[in-house]
């Protein structure tokens, strides 16, 4: 059995075999044409084309793109596929992964995370474990489905306005969420984004956003912890030292990818934090 998931899954770069994500990126619809992200556009080029005024949108892989991806896996001798993406709510990707899964040449069980970035990554790492271990199919869907539904994943950006032109914001709330110069700490909730606290400036919203995420990992067996950030590395990385000072783990760090990226614009940060533990295959 393989496990498929997407680009916004902003996995760090590792290599173990069958124990790691097939990973089928969605594409950025530049002025100069489309970029499949991971191939053809990376996190920082958005950030650049972004303040450079540019208008970018996004695309989902489209049925063929997941289709070709499952015969090659059944031809590497998968004898069934568990395909975890991003959130429905937010994107067409699991859509477009359950209806090529129709045409399949194996079973394919397309999983909505009801999420993204490295909550959805670790879901899905956590899935190609169990499925490198020998789990059946149920096994491996139950387990992307706990996983993902145990994180959250915080975040701020320095402008709504991405969120609210590509559509992941309703203008209200990105009129709320900067009203009175407010800095909204934002969070995926039910598969949406969502406006979960204002703070006063930029520091205290990071101040609390570090102690959501802490709290969040409170009373964990094992947490998985990631920092995202957009052509922030510095403040990512000085994030991830708040985070490891305070929990007994070491973030993961990674750009967001290009496609998240486009929405959330330059000057993004997120943490997510997700239960791995108490878990056997």
């Amino acid at each position: 059995m393989r496990v498929v998931t997407d680009s916004t899954a902003c996995l760090p770069d590792v290599d173990a075999g069958e124990a790691v994500p097939v990973i089928v990126p969605l594409r950025v619809l530049t002025p100069d044409g489309e970029r499949r992200e991971g191939d053809d556009i990376t996190p920082a080029e958005v950030a650049a084309r972004i303040m450079r005024g540019e208008h970018l949108s996004t695309s989902q892989p489209a049925p063929e793109t997941f289709s070709a991806v499952y015969r090659d896996l059944a031809a590497d001798g998968a004898q069934a596929i568990v395909s975890v993406h991003l959130s429905g709510e937010i994107s067409g990707t699991v859509g477009a992964a359950a209806h090529a899964g129709q045409r399949a040449m194996v079973p394919v069980r397309a999983v909505d995370s009801r999420t993204t970035a490295m909550a959805l990554g670790f879901a899905a790492l956590e899935a190609a474990s169990c499925a490198a271990a020998g789990a059946d199919v149920e096994h491996v869907v139950a387990r992307a489905r706990q996983v993902a539904a145990s994180s959250r994943c915080l975040f701020l950006v320095d402008s709504l306005d991405h969120l609210r032109r590509g559509g992941r914001l309703s203008a209200g709330a990105a009129a709320l969420g900067t009203a009175l110069g407010v800095k909204p700490i934002l969070e995926i909730v039910d598969g949406r984004v969502s406006l979960v606290q204002r703070v006063r400036t930029r520091a205290g919203a990071l101040d609390r956003m570090l102690a959501l995420a802490a709290g969040h990992a409170a009373g964990m067996n094992r947490a998985g912890v990631a920092v995202h950030h957009l052509g922030a590395p510095e403040r990512a990385a000085a994030v991830a030292e708040r985070l490891a000072a305070q929990l007994p783990v070491t973030p993961v760090v990674t750009p967001v990818s290009a496609v998240l990226g486009t929405h959330a614009g330059p000057g993004a940060l997120a943490v997510v934090v997700s239960e791995l533990g108490g878990h056997a295959h």
